[in-house]
């Protein structure tokens, strides 16, 4: 039987008409660990679950019928860049993102606000963001109200609101002035979004101070809303860090609604994040990585591209029942990349996509049957933390993919041989 939190979360605003979600396993090895069920109108999502990012209204090499051949239950698409290119109308006239895009999964747009804020030459005031577009330098503006305007455009299944995201680095005193900001666009936020069939899920800040990211959890769970996300991590910080900043701040979020962090999608990070209660996590890494030769395997990342894949005959990974590794080899792969062919590149993000879903469901499983802790021993084993591991590739868009490594004589993880690995 479902695990039912009830309803009469003293967090929560009873205006809000909540989408159903179920927790089914909670607390699982005395972490907090959740399994649960999020009902969406184009299907239920399972949780934890990990979103593939499609910024510009699509998954970057991926038609629709490849993708329907993933276990991917939710993506992602950004508000931004949608609202730059090809303009939310143009959306709009196709009957949405998902005509458009000729998908029929649930779609999260994001608000915007990251982009907007990692721009160099954007100027903030209470009323909104003024930036030029980084590809023609046109003009423009974004306030709490224009991002719901996009997003109920775009037709996405779960909008975000708009939200100030924080520097790592920003001092406590500008922080302070940017977290009660932020609330004051939320509300804005929730005013002005009016679509009935569209999810809205607020955004808690707070920089890396408990009593700032308590204060945000405070004024956001006060407004109202579907779901909460964690923003302003996975900005430069690192993973012990991130980890720190979620021990304090998960606490204040209601139990009874997702809760989304964003951003992020190391394996290390995601069986972290969910270990602290986090329910939902997206990142650009599954596919941006999978175009230079990149691949998630369940012994490590494998980089197709090394020499010493040149007359390798396995699939990519042994353990993998995914297209990709039950028809290809590695030898072939690596012919792929080494020619510059894009279906070394398509491949790749196939199976990556399919592996992260696995890996999301494998997690899972172990939340329901009681042996997490044994899925989270086996995760630090093969995607150790390290040292000096950069967060600039996580935040986003899916930008144009990094060129291939050059080839080299040996890999930094997984092998030619090896046992299978199951779970």
């Amino acid at each position: 039987m479902p695990c039912l939190v009830p309803a009469s979360s003293p967090h929560e605003s009873t205006a809000v008409n909540h989408i159903p979600f179920t927790l089914h396993a909670s607390g699982t090895g005395g972490t907090q660990a959740r399994a649960g069920t999020l009902s969406l109108a184009r299907g239920d999502v399972l949780t934890p679950v990990f979103m593939p990012v499609g910024t510009q209204g699509a998954i970057r090499g991926l038609t629709p019928t490849h993708l329907r051949e993933t276990p991917t239950r939710i993506i992602l698409a950004n508000t931004y860049h949608l609202s730059q290119r090809p303009g939310e109308h143009i959306v709009a006239k196709h009957g949405g993102l998902h005509k458009m895009m000729g998908v029929d999964l649930p779609i999260l747009t994001d608000s915007g606000g990251f982009q907007v804020f990692s721009l160099k030459k954007a100027s903030t005031t209470e009323e909104g963001v003024e930036f030029a577009y980084e590809v023609d330098g046109k003009r423009t503006f974004l306030s709490p109200e224009r991002s719901m305007e996009i997003q109920q455009a775009l037709g996405s299944d779960i909008a975000m609101v708009f939200d100030e995201c924080l520097a790592w680095g920003t001092d406590k005193e500008a922080a302070t002035r940017s977290v009660d900001r932020t609330a004051r666009w939320e509300a804005r936020s929730k005013a002005a979004h009016t679509r009935q069939d569209q999810s809205l899920f607020g955004i808690v800040q707070g920089g890396f101070w408990p009593d700032l990211r308590a204060r945000s959890a405070r004024q956001i769970t006060e407004i109202g809303f579907d779901g909460y996300a964690l923003g302003g991590l996975s900005v430069g910080e690192g993973h012990r860090v991130m980890c720190d900043v979620l021990d304090y701040s998960v606490e204040h979020l209601p139990g009874d609604r997702p809760r989304y962090l964003m951003g992020v999608g190391r394996p290390l990070d995601l069986v972290e994040g969910v270990a602290r209660g986090i329910d939902m996590f997206d990142c650009v890494i599954a596919t941006r990585h999978a175009r230079s030769g990149m691949f998630y395997t369940w012994k490590g990342r494998v980089r197709i591209t090394d020499k010493r894949y040149r007359t390798d005959m396995y699939p990519p990974d042994t353990s993998c029942d995914c297209t990709v590794c039950t028809t290809f080899t590695r030898a072939y792969l690596n012919h792929l990349f080494r020619v510059g062919d894009i279906l070394g590149a398509v491949l790749a993000t196939l199976h990556n996509l399919h592996w992260y879903a696995r890996f999301m469901e494998g997690m899972r499983q172990s939340i329901l049957d009681g042996s997490f802790q044994d899925f989270r021993r086996m995760v630090h084993e093969v995607y150790p933390a390290k040292e000096g591991e950069s967060d600039e590739d996580l935040h986003g868009d899916d930008g144009p993919a990094p060129a291939p490594a050059p080839e080299r004589g040996r890999s930094g993880h997984g092998g030619s041989r090896g046992g299978r690995r199951r779970h």
